[in-house]
């Protein structure tokens, strides 16, 4: 079995900041990626960074230079630096990793179980 655990949410006034944390455990062979989607009410869930072994990082136009994306490979864990929050980035945080388990060939997506972020105006 494969667990993402995420961690960091709560609650924040507009311009602050919040650090994100998901850890990866169990049976994991490889990591190739590890990002954070969000999930508004009464909207799609979307990408707001991925982190591939490449060091290739993407982010949401809407995101870009607030938020930072890193990853402790050691640790399997991803990171999210959130600073300059607005109203908007309200939201629940998935994280969201592709892995090879020890028991597989193919490489599978995960998800965690995501961490409320509100951001208050």
């Amino acid at each position: 079995q494969v667990q993402l655990v995420e961690s960091g949410g709560g609650l924040v006034q507009a311009g602050g900041s919040l650090r994100l944390s998901c850890a990866a455990s169990g049976s994991i062979r490889s990591i190739n990626a590890m990002g954070w989607y969000r999930q508004a009410p009464g909207k799609q869930r979307e990408l707001v960074a991925m982190s591939t072994n490449g060091a290739t990082t993407n982010y949401a136009d809407s995101v870009k230079g607030r938020f930072t994306i890193s990853r402790d490979n050691a640790k399997n864990t991803v990171y999210l630096q959130m600073d300059t929050l607005k109203p908007e980035d309200t939201a629940k945080y998935y994280c969201n990793a592709k892995i090879q388990p020890t028991y597989a060939i193919q490489q599978y997506y995960y998800w965690g179980q995501g961490t409320q972020v509100t951001v208050s105006s």
